[in-house]
């Protein structure tokens, strides 16, 4: 594993473990060269996936890309990072395990807000507004006003 601080190829492993419910290794690393140390993690990747954009546009799948849009959804709020962890990994897992290499983005979103809602309202609420694209307040209050169950007024 190359160093990200010198560059140098030849680092050593300090100390492993079992990080994200057991399923990923994560490797605390140091570089002889500089004296810097890392942390690295490893995943079991079971295939390639490929992300269609609805552009119809094709790229590889980036978990790291998943990982920052739930990031920005979950900030500031209640939600302990090895949850998050288990949520990106369980996303992960289940586009994994469709059976399919090419899979829509609007498919993998969808999954998104379904992990999201069930553990954060706000941060769903966050997510939707990326991915549905609001456009304006409007748009906000009628997402909420579904999320609410219907009182006896309304009904």
């Amino acid at each position: 594993m190359r160093c990200p601080f010198c560059g140098n190829i030849d680092t050593q492993v300090k100390d492993s473990r079992p990080a994200e419910d057991h399923v990923a290794i994560r490797r605390r690393r140091f570089c002889p060269a500089c004296g810097g140390r890392f942390t690295t993690y490893e995943r079991v990747q079971l295939r390639d996936l490929v992300v269609i954009k609805s552009n119809g546009r094709r790229e590889d799948f980036d978990r790291d890309k998943l990982e920052r849009s739930i990031r920005i959804a979950l900030q500031k709020r209640p939600v302990e990072p090895e949850r998050m962890d288990q949520m990106i990994s369980g996303i992960v897992r289940r586009l994994e395990s469709m059976g399919e290499t090419d899979i829509p983005s609007n498919t993998i979103g969808e999954i998104v807000m379904e992990a999201l809602a069930r553990i954060d309202t706000v941060a769903y609420v966050r997510f939707a507004s990326v991915y549905k694209n609001f456009q304006a307040a409007d748009d906000f209050e009628d997402f909420v006003h579904e999320l609410r169950p219907p009182t006896q007024t309304e009904e």
